[in-house]
Formats: structure tokens, C-alpha cells, sequence
């Protein structure tokens, strides 16, 4: 019960400075004060609009947001996001352009499941509709999951991609971005032995953690400094009863937010300082470069408690992947296994999250693949957000990455028209 209360009151501090932001903005507005200008009401004014905005937005899901893509007739077609394969704790979900003709490379994007929705990764969704199928798992909140869907932890993700990857076909391209590059290999070594015909063309690392203490950063190496005691302690709370999945062990996203923003306290109490004044100048508007970050960036889900867990003590503090010691419902996983899935790693020179050699690693652990089913490629001055949706990413990698996928795509299996949804 002390977990539940700590979960409320953090929704109630979440709340009360939602409120207050409103109450503000809406006293500063009196029409009387327009008679006695002060800078101190359009303070007041200005301070009450952003702060409203930043406490809501922290438990809205972001929309996609992709509703038409111009095609090469000139015409906008619309997109329609269908889901392929539905499950309790995220779906496979398509990005399908309407009127245009299926495209060569079918590609998976394997979302984070790190605090952020799947909406994170819309720039690179957008980028890759260009001239691909996009795919992209959508993960769901656990704050909204009921207990009675059971558990969700590092092996059961490792089986939701395995499916996701079965119901696609071996000429898929699969993208794995940041959180899941590790759990992405295993799920495709688990693959290769369980189910090699089921493969993908294609494996693209980016910037994930699959040695943590390759080149350790104080995101990886955070798990080297506490116990697993400690962590379950200080970090697991249940979902309080405003939610659906009220009694369920989760870390809170809005505790992980807190993580995300102290570590770059500074820059972001600057840019939050200067949205207020850029408001009190009337230079400020909805979908300006400040409110598309943070609209995004502080849009934060619960991940159950056992997947948050399980993900510090095997990948980071055990490293049961780095080993290839890992074990998927009582199948221990051979990575050297994959023999005919080309793999590639992308890493950014100034990545602070997952550092240069952390990705790379994967490649010593595909033992079996001959040297031309394997790439790297590391992104000068890029940061880790940079390398998969910033500007690295548009000009430099994605051509590299479709050029790869190109180079080793398998030729598309004719599959029945009707797709499997699993309650």
C-alpha cells in the first residue's frame, strides 16, 4: 500500500502544478488588468500557459501525427495506421500509404521501451515511408495493462519480437533503435535455431546496449552502482486506482522523467526560462520548436516492474547477452547461431547513453556470419538522438542503412490476406 500512496502523491504533485498553471494563466487574463499594464502579470500569464502544458503533457499518449504522404504521382495520400498483431503490452502496427503500390523493402522498427511512447521515433517512421513498408512495435503503458494480463519481463519482449518477426516474413528488415538492440539479437538468434525460416533479411543495430561495459557511460554503468535491493526500493511503486492497471508493479514514468531532466537540469531550465519570455513576447506558438520536444520528450509511460528489473540485472549487471548466456523460456539463445542474417551496427561518436564500442559488440558475438554479412558504421559528432532521428540520420545513415538492407534483401514471400489479431 506504501507504494500505491508514493505512485498517487506523485500524480498529485502532477496534478496540483497542472492547476496551478491553469488558475494562473486564467487570473493574469482578466480583462481588468489590461488596463494597468505590468510585466508582472504577463509574467504571471506567460509562467501559468507553459506550466499547464508541460504538467499535461507528461500523461498524454502523442499522436502519430502522419496523416498524408506525398508520393511520387505529386498526389498526398493518405497513411492509415492499422494494427497487424495485437497484445496486451504493445501491438504491431502498420503505416500503410493508400493508392500506392507495396514497397520493395519492408522494414521493422523496433521501438524503445525505455519511459517514451513509440511516437518518439515518428521522424524516422516519416523518413523511411519515403520507400519502404514501415512497421513499428507499439508498446503499451503499463499503468493502463490489468494485473490479470500477468507478467511482462526481458524474455517475454524477447518472444513479442520473435512473433512480430514471424508474422512478417524472412524478407523483413528489422531496425532496432537504442533499448531493444540487445533483446532484437537474441530474439533473431532464438530464430535461427528455433525457426530459421523465419529470419530477416536484415539486422540493424542503433546505438543500443548490447556490452554496456564495452565503453560504460553513467547511464550504463548505473546499474554497477546499486543493488538490485536498492533498486526495486527506491524505484517500483503499484499503480495507484486512477488507472486501469491500478495494483501493478511498475517504475513510474514520471520517476524516470526526473531521471532524464536531471541530467541535463541546466539546459532545461534554460529552455523552459526562455519559452516563458518567448510567450510573454507573443513570439511563442503551438507547434513551435520548443513545444515539438517537449510535447514529445515529457509524454512518458510505466514499464512493469520484472522488465525493468530483469533489463538492469541481466543486460547490464550480468550481461548475459554480451556472455551470449542468455535464456529464453528455459532455451538458452546462441547468438553465433545467426548464419544468414546480415547484421549492422550504427553507433554516434558523441553518444552520452550508449557509447561507441557498446553496439559494435555485436558483431564479435555473430560468430557465425562470414565477414561480408557484416557493417558498422560510426557517426562522426553525433549524438544518440542524432543517430536515428536528427539530422546524422537523414543525410548519412539512413542511405547507408537502405543500401544495406538493399544489398541483402531476400526475395518477398506472397503471404494470405488476412492477418492474425491475437487478443
Amino acid at each position: 500500500m506504501r507504494y500505491m500512496m508514493t505512485y498517487d502523491l506523485m500524480e498529485t504533485m502532477r496534478n496540483t502544478n497542472q492547476w496551478m498553471g491553469a488558475t494562473a494563466s486564467a487570473i493574469a487574463s482578466y480583462p481588468a488588468f489590461s488596463m494597468i499594464p505590468n510585466p508582472a502579470i504577463s509574467m504571471m500569464a506567460a509562467w501559468g500557459d507553459v506550466t499547464e502544458r508541460t504538467f499535461q503533457r507528461m500523461i498524454v499518449k502523442p499522436d502519430w501525427g502522419i496523416r498524408t504522404f506525398t508520393c511520387e504521382d505529386g498526389k498526398d495520400h493518405l497513411v492509415d495506421i492499422t494494427t497487424v498483431v495485437e497484445r496486451p503490452f504493445g501491438d504491431l502496427v502498420h503505416f500503410r500509404v493508400n493508392g500506392r503500390e507495396e514497397q520493395p523493402l519492408k522494414v521493422l522498427l523496433v521501438a524503445p521501451m525505455s519511459g517514451h511512447y513509440a511516437t518518439l521515433l515518428r521522424s524516422t517512421v516519416k523518413s523511411l515511408l519515403v520507400n519502404c513498408e514501415v512497421y513499428i512495435t507499439d508498446w503499451h503503458n503499463a499503468r493502463d495493462i490489468p494485473v490479470s494480463e500477468g507478467k511482462f519481463d526481458v524474455e517475454d519482449y524477447t518472444l513479442y519480437l520473435v512473433d512480430f518477426m514471424k508474422e512478417l516474413g524472412p524478407d523483413t528488415h528489422v531496425v532496432a533503435i537504442c533499448q531493444p538492440a540487445p533483446l532484437t539479437l537474441a530474439a533473431t538468434a532464438y530464430l535461427a535455431e528455433v525457426e530459421p525460416k523465419a529470419q530477416p533479411s536484415t539486422l540493424t543495430l542503433i546505438g543500443g546496449p548490447v556490452d554496456p561495459d564495452a565503453t560504460p557511460t553513467d547511464v550504463t554503468d548505473f546499474g554497477r552502482r546499486v543493488t538490485m535491493g536498492q533498486l526495486e526500493e527506491t524505484m517500483i511503486q503499484r499503480v495507484g486506482f486512477k488507472y486501469k492497471g491500478v495494483g501493478r508493479m511498475v517504475y513510474p514514468g514520471l520517476l524516470q522523467l526526473a531521471s532524464f531532466m536531471s541530467m541535463n537540469a541546466e539546459r532545461h531550465s534554460k529552455a523552459f526560462s526562455e519559452q516563458i519570455q518567448r510567450v510573454m513576447q507573443d513570439e511563442a506558438s503551438d507547434h513551435d520548436a520548443h513545444n515539438r520536444f517537449y510535447d514529445e520528450y515529457l509524454a512518458v509511460m510505466d514499464m512493469t516492474a520484472e522488465f525493468y528489473l530483469s533489463t538492469v540485472e541481466r543486460v547490464f549487471k550480468n550481461r548475459e547477452i554480451a556472455r551470449n548466456e542468455f535464456v529464453v523460456a528455459g532455451h538458452k539463445v546462441d547468438i553465433g547461431k545467426i548464419t544468414n542474417v546480415a547484421v549492422k551496427t550504427v553507433e554516434g561518436a558523441n553518444d552520452d547513453i550508449s557509447a561507441p564500442g557498446q553496439c559494435i559488440a555485436a558483431l564479435d558475438l555473430c560468430t557465425g556470419l562470414p565477414a561480408s554479412k557484416k557493417a558498422s558504421h560510426v557517426e562522426p559528432a553525433a549524438g544518440h538522438y542524432g543517430i536515428f532521428a536528427g539530422r546524422s540520420w537523414r543525410d548519412n545513415i539512413r542511405p547507408l542503412v537502405i543500401d544495406f538492407m538493399t544489398a541483402n534483401a531476400r526475395k518477398p514471400q506472397r503471404r494470405a490476406a488476412n492477418k492474425n489479431k491475437i487478443a
